[in-house]
């Protein structure tokens, strides 16, 4: 893990700050872990374009991640740590004792031969995944599930952690990478440590061809439309625009979009901080 600044020998190269990649061990993926995907460029059925500013992008094969960790007390070993292009964070390959291969998120500070393992009477170290009910006050943990068996919902991209802050009854109260405190079942599993890549914040791209690499197409900005095309349209010279808005019309920066009889609000004890 670690991030590298290139010297601007071009103007691509300028602004540019990559990952070094020195925690991947293998550079082709588990083949039967693997399945082909396609891509839609924005378009729908009929081939008609409903999304913008989508389209072209480097082919990608898709990992299956195993999100629910359900086969409890078999120990697994970490054979590799790979890249994943479909997630910021990097995925590590376990070979199961009854000879049984997976993908993970690969934490940081998980490595190579390490052994992890699920289940309520795994102990509380990186890797393993434990049910709320089984993990200490205070344990950083990602990969949270919010229905008991669903699998991992939240806190899975790079760098990302939550904390198990107390338990109330059925309930664990955890604190959200957001600020959010929530309830969550004690039964829905976690994962023990930090998800690994934390680097991946610092990363630039340095050109606009990396950013067509990973399929998105230049976006025109409202501003510069005419009011015929976008409410933000028009005026003389370089007008601001108004309000920020959506092309639909809708306010932007600060506008609360969450239903106010959304069933999950019962959980949450405290929003996220602005």
């Amino acid at each position: 893990m670690g991030i590298r600044k290139l010297n601007p020998t071009t103007p691509g190269q300028r602004h540019k700050i990559i990952g070094t990649f020195s925690e991947i061990t293998a550079s082709v993926p588990e083949k039967s872990l693997v399945v082909g995907t396609s891509k839609s460029g924005g378009r729908n059925a009929e081939g008609h374009r409903t999304m913008r500013s989508i389209g072209g992008g480097h082919k990608r094969k898709f990992r299956l991640v195993d999100f629910k960790r359900n086969k409890d007390g078999i120990p697994a070993t970490v054979k590799t740590i790979e890249y994943d292009p479909n997630r910021s964070a990097r995925l590590a390959l376990l070979f199961y004792a009854d000879g049984a291969k997976t993908y993970i998120i690969a934490p940081n500070g998980l490595e190579i031969n390490q052994t992890v393992i699920s289940g309520k009477e795994a102990a509380p170290e990186i890797g393993n995944a434990l049910p709320l009910a089984s993990i200490p006050l205070g344990t950083l943990v990602h990969n949270l599930e919010l229905r008991p068996g669903q699998g991992a919902k939240m806190v899975r991209s790079a760098g990302g952690f939550a904390q198990v802050v107390s338990r109330e009854g059925d309930y664990a109260i955890i604190k959200m990478p957001s600020g959010e405190m929530r309830k969550i079942l004690a039964t829905c599993k976690a994962t023990i440590g930090v998800v690994g890549n934390s680097d991946h914040a610092l990363e630039k791209s340095g050109k606009a061809g990396r950013s067509r690499w990973l399929g998105r197409r230049p976006r025109t900005r409202g501003v510069v439309m005419n009011p015929v095309d976008h409410p933000m349209g028009g005026g003389e010279g370089r007008a601001s625009g108004g309000h920020p808005r959506s092309r639909k019309g809708m306010y932007s920066k600060g506008l609360k979009t969450r239903a106010p009889k959304k069933h999950s609000s019962k959980y949450i004890i405290e929003r996220r901080k602005k």
